[in-house]
């Protein structure tokens, strides 16, 4: 996801991991994005997250970012995880259960 600024992102970010929507939002400051939008070249400095989550999380997560999130259009989108260790994506899904906190 990206955010229009910090605090949207932490914004996001905390209600995400304290909905158990996401067990982890890393959030990197700095980057600009250039795109189409209604016709026209648009460039913006943008923050991006990446929240850890699983597939069973995912259209929960996407109503939640909407909810909270100042675009009309935000970019919401979902990178498998091919790989993980297996202590990792074992915290991973404790803290995506109710059960896990």
């Amino acid at each position: 996801m990206t955010a229009a600024n910090r605090e949207e992102a932490l914004r996001v970010a905390e209600r995400l991991v304290g909905s158990q929507l996401a067990a982890c939002v890393q959030i990197l400051p700095a980057m600009e994005s250039v795109y189409r939008w209604k016709g026209e070249i648009e460039r913006q400095a943008e923050i991006l997250l990446i929240a850890k989550t699983m597939r069973s999380k995912f259209e929960e997560l996407e109503r939640e970012v909407r909810q909270l999130h100042s675009y009309e259009t935000p970019e919401i989108i979902a990178l498998p995880i091919t790989a993980g260790s297996t202590p990792y994506l074992e915290w991973l899904s404790t803290n995506l259960n109710p059960q896990g906190s």
